[in-house]
């Protein structure tokens, strides 16, 4: 019986793919992997009788994975057996909730494993009945699974190469504002990985985090389309200027909108969000608490640090302790009080990222000086 059986274990980590698919071929069962939720996607067409799929992916983790797998009609009752380091109670609910049919904890057992596998597909089995009893289906099978494999093959590396197109179209979108000014792109950097750094106080699973990472680099992309008169002037601005520049909010929401991909869609949200205030008196739409988006949320308050602690064409950076102390006041004012905490909380983790970043900003300015330098 096992030999007809053919189970697909999905792990970003290729040591614990190679462990976990050698325990699988020892119990007698035919083994095909998956490096990511992209592929394990793509190879369900090889016709997988069960899913060993790891939680901690990046991009798609294996809750969206299994929800993916249950939304498709061809695809809706395969046993999907999650492997995994996460046990507590909240965790297996939101397991549960994404269609998981089982679990199995990180370091796996033989012994264990061989019984949750044989469980899913003795429940199986009534459901494939009418498949096994066609007349032929093994040997139609085999002689296709070379051909559909190479398919499979093709199609997930055409879903990688959609994503990584997203991201450098991202890149160059930042890069158009970048070109207004230099020290732009080093902003753009340090609120990324700050924002990974709130999005993991908040337990964000790995795909949601990486995709914050990359939305809020395009926060102010509108910027491209305010003049550099308003844009670099040293000094307030009055009160026409300051209508200008809150556009490019509504700018940045316009150049990313109606996109099918989902970095486009949450960097539009972060765009036209990130300057509202908890309290309801920031800008363009005066939304208020949690009216306000997650993400702009979080981008508000790795934005504000970032430009305290940096300087700008019209002042002097704030030392850390003036910063901290101005962003304290705005706690239920600009900020969410929740965040603003967290954040708090993480602070040697951020000043970390800060020290480290500015290591390599100073690395290339060695390498690669200034034009105008010389």
């Amino acid at each position: 019986m096992n030999e007809a059986r053919r189970i697909l274990v999905v792990d970003d980590v290729e040591q614990n793919l190679a462990l976990l698919g050698g325990l699988v071929r020892g119990l007698g069962y035919e083994v095909e992997t998956a490096r990511d939720g992209l592929e394990a996607l793509a190879k369900l067409a090889l016709g997988v009788d069960l899913v060993l799929l790891d939680v901690m992916m990046p991009g798609l983790d294996g809750y969206e994975v299994a929800r993916r797998v249950r939304a498709d009609p061809r695809t809706a009752d395969l046993p999907i057996i999650l492997v995994t380091v996460l046990d507590s109670r909240e965790d297996r609910v939101k397991a549960i909730q994404a269609g998981a049919s089982d679990f199995i904890a990180k370091p796996v057992d033989k012994t264990e494993l061989l019984v949750r596998i044989s469980s899913q597909l003795r429940l199986k089995e009534a459901q494939d009945a009418l498949k096994r009893s066609q007349a032929g289906l093994e040997e139609q099978v085999a002689s296709r699974t070379e051909e559909l494999r190479r398919t499979c093959e093709v199609a997930a590396d055409a879903n990688r190469r959609t994503y990584f197109a997203h991201v450098d179209t991202i890149r160059r979108l930042v890069l158009a504002a970048e070109l207004k000014d230099r020290d732009t792109a080093r902003h753009i950097l340090r609120i990324s990985r700050y924002s990974v750094v709130l999005a993991r106080a908040l337990h964000m699973s790995p795909g949601e985090t990486e995709v914050l990472g990359h939305a809020v680099t395009m926060h102010d992309v509108g910027k491209i389309g305010i003049p550099d008169a308003i844009l670099f002037k040293r000094g307030p601005l009055d009160e026409e200027e300051k209508k200008v520049m809150e556009s490019h909010t509504l700018i940045g929401s316009r150049i990313l909108s109606d996109s099918p991909s989902e970095l486009m869609q949450q960097g539009q949200v972060v765009a036209l969000s990130h300057h509202e205030r908890w309290d309801g008196t920031g800008y363009p739409r005066r939304l208020c608490g949690e009216q306000i988006p997650l993400a702009g949320r979080i981008c508000a308050v790795v934005d504000v640090f970032d430009a305290m602690t940096t300087t700008r064409p019209y002042r002097a950076a704030f030392s850390l302790e003036e910063a901290l102390e101005t962003m304290r006041r705005g706690r239920g004012a600009h900020f969410d009080p929740r965040l603003l905490d967290l954040f708090m909380g993480r602070l040697d983790e951020v000043l970390e990222v800060r020290e480290r970043l500015a290591e390599e900003a100073a690395v290339e300015r060695q390498l690669w000086p200034p034009e105008d330098a010389a």
